[in-house]
């Protein structure tokens, strides 16, 4: 077709409009049914690209017009633009479209009795009805198309236009490498992901990167409220890692009968111990922050003792973390987990983690130190 003049024509039936949707699709990456209300209006700007605009109507009453710009390519190469191919199209309907007044692209000669002395035979198929018939799969058995891969292979193919689009966004997303903002256009990130790239793996890749990089993120500013916090009330947390509670308070700044009420449990709290519920380091008076608060305050203690509780409430952070939203979630809990993983648990060794691990029951307290409408 290399330096060839379309000239004006008529298509007969809609078959023969079939192709150019199936490549209006591929080219564009725009689903059917916006392709399918292609208007006729458009602007060429500098002989480089059509501006046109779009009806989008998944997007809902009040986004439905979407502005674009397509490349038209060079001449001889229409098929290979989505720019280039609308103004071929363009140009193919033009004689029908006088016919039938039609303001979308599509128009074609209908078989059958004429509908008006004015317009004749000649219609917009999708006028009347958004979900008329593509022909897609006349088309298909017309050309004999065989699928060549996958459990189908050897059966007839079935040409599907949401598996053309799905194809056309992986493979632009496997060329910006797998980068979701660069790849999302007719759709946000979200949509884009879950409706389209949610099992291609070039972009589970970059959305595990990117993942892993904002939970590194969270958990670093987590970790770094714990400690502004820590230094506000005078810490750090007193933490007796030897087995017997008493023998690791010995010497730690604590007299004898403090100590002895600490190692018997006697000054504990939720999960932790508090050497002064009566007077919080910042302002000399009964304590009255949460619980969760107290793995950031100079006065808390913990001991072996405590950890089949810490961890029992690790899950219990965990578990909340799956009804919460992430940004709620790390507010609410996210300083007292990073306290628990990084300032806590890593002084106690291996062995004794797992055995609290072992002697762990379901944490009963989360929901006890919030209040309910907090939660709700």
């Amino acid at each position: 077709m290399n330096g060839r003049r379309w000239p004006a024509t008529c298509f007969w039936d809609m078959v023969d409009l079939t192709p150019f949707m199936v490549l209006l699709v591929a080219m564009s990456g725009r689903n059917i049914e916006t392709i399918k209300e292609l208007p006729a209006l458009h602007t060429v700007l500098e002989g480089r690209a059509v501006q046109l605009q779009l009806v989008k109507r998944r997007r809902g009453a009040q986004h439905w017009q979407q502005s674009v710009t397509w490349e038209i390519g060079p001449p001889g190469a229409e098929l290979t633009t989505a720019g280039g191919l609308y103004l071929l199209l363009h140009r193919l309907t033009a004689r029908s479209r006088a016919r039938s007044g039609s303001t979308s692209i599509w128009s074609m000669w209908q078989h059958g009795p004429a509908n008006t002395a004015t317009t004749g035979r000649h219609r917009d198929p999708f006028a009347a009805d958004l979900d008329y018939d593509t022909g897609a799969a006349i088309w298909a058995a017309r050309h004999d198309l065989i699928q060549d891969g996958g459990d189908g292979a050897g059966e007839r193919l079935r040409v599907q236009f949401g598996r053309i689009r799905t194809s056309v966004e992986v493979r632009r997303t496997k060329q910006l490498g797998g980068h979701l903002p660069s790849a999302a256009r007719s759709n946000t990130m979200g949509v884009l992901f879950r409706n389209y790239l949610r099992g291609d793996p070039t972009a589970l890749d970059w959305a595990q990167d990117v993942m892993s990089d904002a939970v590194a993120d969270a958990e670093r500013s987590a970790l770094a409220a714990h400690r502004r916090s820590l230094d506000a009330t005078g810490g750090p947390v007193l933490i007796a890692t030897a087995s017997s509670p008493m023998d690791g308070l010995r010497g730690r700044g604590v007299d004898d009968s403090m100590a002895t009420l600490l190692a018997t449990g006697r000054q504990d709290t939720a999960w932790t111990a508090c050497m002064a519920p009566e007077s919080h380091p910042v302002t000399r008076k009964p304590c009255q922050a949460s619980f969760l608060d107290c793995f950031h305050c100079a006065n808390c203690v913990i001991t072996a003792n405590h950890l089949p509780r810490l961890v029992a409430l690790l899950a219990a952070l965990t578990e909340r973390r799956n009804q919460l939203g992430e940004r709620e979630w790390w507010s609410r809990y996210g300083p007292a987990w990073a306290a628990i993983r990084s300032d806590i648990l890593t002084k106690f060794t291996p062995a004794q983690i797992a055995q609290a691990k072992a002697t762990a029951t379901t944490d009963v307290l989360l929901d006890l130190v919030e209040n309910p409408w907090e939660t709700s």
